[in-house]
């Protein structure tokens, strides 16, 4: 199966933004090298390799510190490429790993002791059948012990069907890319009440304002985003997270230059104050609260 979308950008501009001290990138990936991780053979899409000595190279031209990196699909449950990042990392990392329902205790405490500090599911139509509601459940009353949480990745018109479901979740929850919502639908659309509603019920429940080259109409600079996202920021401004999403999977209409999205946050999160809670303060508080 052969490279099915459009590489990352290969000269991102250095940001006009001066990121915080400490910035995390709360959304990354890394793929392969395919010759020493292979992509699942059922995966839904064939990335580029994006090894992670390019991500901390990427990193370091953009101004973060550290990093969350997040399992994606293509290389299904098997996190061999991500606990080697991890380890590699020596502690600037974080991860979200993927699991079968069934995996063993042991697993669990192997992916624990690496760095990771919950699991994703997706529901969302491009990367193939809905993830089983049965097994989240049985996963996340398995997370506590751990001090785990979920990752949830769906379709906005999902959110009718799940946020009462999310309401239930036994661990803190972190719903990925503004749940999808159209930025051309305004900030009244339901979908977005549905996650104010949710954030407003649970304070450990988390969203991600990043996205914007995913759901943006117009293009780059992908402003038309920014109004949703600086309303999550600045209505729940100790609940909100971004990463850069590098490097885009599925992306077939533009390539995003990850310079100009991170000059996009100094829009979402408009003061200082905003932005380090955003690129510092929520993210070391989920994921080294043992630093604080």
């Amino acid at each position: 199966m052969s490279a099915e979308y459009l590489a990352f950008h290969p000269n991102p501009k250095k940001p006009d933004i001066t990121l915080p001290a400490g910035a995390v990138d709360a959304h990354c990936h890394v793929f392969g090298p395919a010759a020493t991780f292979p992509f699942s053979p059922t995966r839904t899409y064939t990335p580029v390799d994006a090894p992670k000595e390019k991500l901390a190279e990427l990193q370091a031209h953009l101004g973060f510190e550290r990093a969350v990196i997040v399992q994606a699909s293509c290389h299904g449950t098997d996190n061999a490429a991500l606990v080697d990042a991890l380890e590699w990392g020596k502690g600037r990392y974080r991860g979200i790993a993927m699991v079968k329902p069934d995996v063993t205790d042991e697993e669990l405490k192997r992916l624990d002791a690496a760095g990771v500090r919950g699991s994703r599911f997706n529901f969302v139509k491009h990367l193939g059948s809905d993830a089983a509601l049965a097994a989240m459940d049985t996963l996340s009353k398995r997370y506590g012990a751990l001090g785990w949480h979920v990752v949830i990745y769906f379709d906005t018109e999902k959110i009718h069907d799940l946020a009462p479901i999310i309401e239930t979740v036994p661990v803190p929850v972190v719903i990925d890319h503004m749940g999808r919502v159209d930025p051309a639908l305004g900030l009244d659309q339901p979908g977005m009440k549905l996650l104010e509603g949710l954030l407003s019920k649970r304070k450990d429940i988390w969203v991600k304002v990043s996205g914007s080259e995913r759901l943006s109409h117009d293009g780059p600079p992908f402003a038309d985003c920014v109004a949703q996202a600086r309303h999550l920021v600045e209505t729940f401004p100790d609940q909100v997270l971004w990463g850069t999403d590098w490097p885009h999977p599925n992306m077939k209409k533009w390539v995003p230059d990850d310079g100009q999205l991170v000059d996009l946050v100094g829009q979402i999160a408009p003061t200082p104050e905003l932005l380090k809670k955003l690129l510092v303060d929520n993210p070391m508080r989920l994921y080294w609260p043992e630093e604080l």
